[in-house]
C-alpha cells in the first residue's frame, strides 16, 4: 500500500469519527486503527524514499549520458567546422596561388611580346636598310646601263 492510499484511509477514518458530545472540534476515533495506519506510513516511507533516490540516481545517469552525448556531438561539429575551414583555407590559398600564377604568366607574355616586337622591328629595319641599299644599287646599275647604251 502506498503512502497516498494510507493517508486517504486516515482521512476517511477521521471523517467517520463520532463527535464528542458537547464539543464542536473533538471526535472519537479508533486509536488502534489510526496507530496501524501511522505504522504503515513508517514502513512505507523508507520504500518510497528509496524509490525517489533511485529515480534521482537514474535522472543523474540520464543527464550525464545526455551531457556526454552532447559533448560528443559538439566535438564532432567542431572537428567538422575545423575541417571545413581548413578546406576553405586550402581552396582560398589555391585560388590566390592560381591568380598569382596567372598574373605572372600575363606579365611574362607581355614582356615576351614586347621583346619579340622589338626584335622583329629591328630585323625589319635592317632588312629595309639592306633593301634600300640594294634598290639604290639597282637604280645606279640601271642608270649606268641606260647611259652606256645611248
Amino acid at each position: 500500500m502506498s503512502i497516498e492510499e494510507i493517508l486517504e484511509m486516515m482521512d476517511e477514518t477521521l471523517d467517520k469519527a463520532l463527535a464528542v458530545p458537547f464539543s464542536r472540534s473533538k471526535s472519537l476515533i479508533d486509536v488502534e486503527k489510526m496507530s496501524d495506519l501511522v505504522n504503515e506510513i513508517r514502513i512505507n516511507i523508507p520504500k518510497e524514499i528509496e524509490q525517489a533516490r533511485g529515480l534521482v540516481s537514474e535522472r543523474k545517469v540520464i543527464i550525464n549520458e545526455a551531457k556526454s552525448e552532447a559533448d560528443t556531438i559538439l566535438k564532432k561539429a567542431e572537428d567538422r567546422a575545423k575541417q571545413m575551414v581548413s578546406q576553405q583555407e586550402i581552396t582560398r590559398l589555391a585560388q590566390a596561388r592560381a591568380e598569382e600564377i596567372m598574373i605572372n604568366a600575363q606579365q611574362k607574355s607581355k614582356e615576351l611580346r614586347n621583346t619579340t616586337n622589338d626584335y622583329v622591328d629591328n630585323m625589319l629595319g635592317k632588312a629595309e636598310e639592306l633593301l634600300s641599299r640594294n634598290l639604290s644599287d639597282i637604280k645606279k646599275a640601271r642608270l649606268a646601263l641606260k647611259s652606256t647604251g645611248k
